[in-house]
Parts: structure tokens; sequence; C-alpha cells
């Protein structure tokens, strides 16, 4: 029986695929562009390998997109309502950092999603995954850490960042308790 995580996973491997063809790109082109392996990149078309954070990061950035767009693509739903059982989730293979997509719609500028991040993950993403977004984050349960270029922050239950400008950034669970957060995202 699939799962909505597998669904999502086999939606990610589409999406690439859908926007590789796209551009007419060759798996070596998008290879080269990326700096993701080849080999990768067919076993996630093939949906035998689910990308990592940081594999997603890469190709999102290749196709000019934000890791946030990627996903969306993979997850959108065109309903207003969008039941708990009906939220898309997708597992990070390398750090166990779960997504869990609350909200999302083409025609809407706010995402909702939900992360569950595990005791001593750690999770980078580059300043491309922010071009185009603005973003607020809120701590439900536990502590997390972002660092954001060279500026660090350290957030507990109800603590609220609101991301500045554009720059690589870490976030990273420090405890040995999962840490949960909400991420709320405006397009700009």
């Amino acid at each position: 029986m699939s799962t909505i995580e597998d669904d999502v996973s086999a939606g990610i491997a589409d999406r690439i695929g859908v926007e590789r063809q796209a551009r007419g790109w060759t798996l070596d082109q998008l290879a080269e562009r990326s700096g993701v392996s080849r080999a990768m990149i067919s076993k996630i078309e093939r949906r035998e390998s689910s990308p990592t954070a940081a594999i997603l990061v890469r190709l999102a950035s290749a196709f000019d997109l934000t890791i946030a767009a990627l996903l969306a693509e993979a997850e959108a739903t065109a309903e207003r309502l969008v039941r708990a059982a009906d939220q898309p989730l997708w597992r990070d293979p390398a750090s166990g950092y779960r997504r869990r997509q609350l909200f999302q719609r083409p025609d809407h500028p706010v995402e909702l999603v939900r992360v569950e991040l595990p005791p001593g993950a750690r999770v980078g993403f580059p300043t491309a995954s922010y071009a185009r977004i603005r973003q607020v984050v809120w701590v439900l349960l536990g502590e997390l850490v972002v660092i954001e270029g060279d500026e660090r922050s350290e957030l507990g239950p109800g603590d609220c960042l609101g991301f500045g400008a554009p720059t690589d950034a870490v976030f990273a669970n420090e405890t040995a308790s999962t840490c949960v957060y909400l991420v709320a995202v405006s397009r700009s």
C-alpha cells in the first residue's frame, strides 16, 4: 500500500524528470549544472533512490528554482482545505528531517510547512534556496539553531525568527530531543 510519503517521493522524482525534459537537458547536462552525479539523477528519476535535502537544493538551483518551489510543484494541491491525512510528507534519507506540506497553492502567496528535525540533525541550504522567498520560522517543540551566514540564532519553544537577506543557512538540532518547527513562506 502506498503512503503519502511514498507519493511525495514519486512526485519529486517525476518533477525532476519533467523539469529536466522541459529544458531539453540530458542527464549529463543536468549533472554538470547541478554537481549531482548522472548516476544519482538517473536513480532518482527511476525512483530507485530518494534524494537528500542537499541534493534537492543542488537540483533546484540548476533549474533556477528554490527547493520550496521544486517541492511545491511535486506536492501541489488546488484545494483550499487540505486535510491532515492528505498533507504531503517527505523524509530526507540523510538527516531524517521530515517535512509536512501543510498548505501550498499555486494561486496563494503563503506556504506553511511543518518540520521535524531529529536529535543531532543538521540540514544546510545555499543562498539560492532563498532567492525568491521570505520566511519565518516558529519553534513549536524543542530547540533549533539557525545559522545564516555568520549569524547564529538559538530558538526555543514559541520563538520566531524572520530571515534576513538571502544567504547560506543551516538548521541544526544540537539536542537529544526532536525539534518541531513551522515555516511560513511568502513568495516574492
